[in-house]
């Protein structure tokens, strides 16, 4: 699997945001163009930290474009969130460019950049623009109250722990936990979005509440896949030195271009 990027910057209106783009000129084009959202509970992360799954995508037939997006508490709700609905619709316009023209334009993240990503594909609903063809969601994270089985399990959620500190930083006021762009699973309008592929593993804190989205999903008619795996980690990176990728990339491949090339017309979980 290649390792190879490319630093850009995105000019949103006057504003330059860096961004590491994986994939080539591609002879297949048009190609899907992903905009991707790395994890860091909202407060940490950067493009390094989930290269390995932007490396996953390229290589399953993707151009990804990954966002360095504004962390809080210094961008506080919906900072992030505006920045990459802007980058989104400027990734649409220049399509062509990035992607060949007709590219279908997905949204992707992990955690805390899963949460954003499930959030454009709302604000695209809600805007009528710009057209989504899936969202792809790592182990989201979703929902503020930290009150799940599997939070409980991984001794997270009291005052102190990354989830909680990282909500309490990304909201900044309590009020803002009962926006649907905030927090998407206590949303109670979610038709109308794009298919998701949502994936979270056994181990992760964010399992029931993902499993619990795909349900919701599913409920409003979203074609929905799921998918538990192994061994998926909270922090998807690899160190640069690796020979090689992990297991767990292994696994995410097949999902990915298989969904890339065409999203779910049904809902269905699967254990891996």
């Amino acid at each position: 699997m290649s390792n190879s990027w490319t630093e850009a910057r995105l000019d949103l209106d006057g504003t330059m945001l860096p961004v590491r783009v994986y994939g080539t000129d591609s002879a297949l084009r048009p190609t899907p163009l992903v905009l991707h959202l790395h994890g860091g509970s909202f407060t940490s992360g950067d493009l390094d930290c989930s290269a390995t799954i932007c490396r996953t995508m390229s290589a399953a037939g993707a151009v990804v474009v990954s966002l360095d997006y504004p962390l809080a508490p210094q961008h506080p709700f919906p900072a992030a969130l505006t920045v990459s609905f802007a980058a989104l619709e400027l990734l649409h316009r220049q399509r062509a460019k990035w992607a060949g023209r007709g590219a279908r334009l997905f949204v992707a993240g992990e955690e805390a950049g899963a949460n954003i990503a499930a959030a454009l594909t709302m604000m695209a609903r809600d805007q009528h623009h710009p057209p989504i063809a899936g969202q792809i969601l790592l182990s989201p994270m979703l929902d503020p109250c930290l009150a799940s089985k599997s939070v409980h399990a991984a001794e997270a959620g009291a005052a102190g722990c990354k989830w909680a500190d990282g909500w309490h930083f990304y909201l900044g006021s309590a009020d803002k936990a009962a926006h649907p762009y905030a927090a998407p699973l206590a949303s109670r309008r979610l038709g109308g979005v794009p298919p998701a592929l949502i994936i979270t593993s056994r181990e992760c804190a964010m399992h029931d509440e993902s499993l619990e989205y795909a349900s919701r999903l599913g409920a409003f008619g979203v074609p929905v896949e799921t998918h538990v795996i192994d061994d998926l980690p909270e922090e998807p990176s690899v160190p640069s030195g690796a020979a090689s990728e992990p297991p767990w990339a292994q696994q995410l491949l097949p999902l990915f271009t298989t969904f890339l090339a065409a999203p779910p017309a049904a809902f269905r979980t699967v254990q891996a």
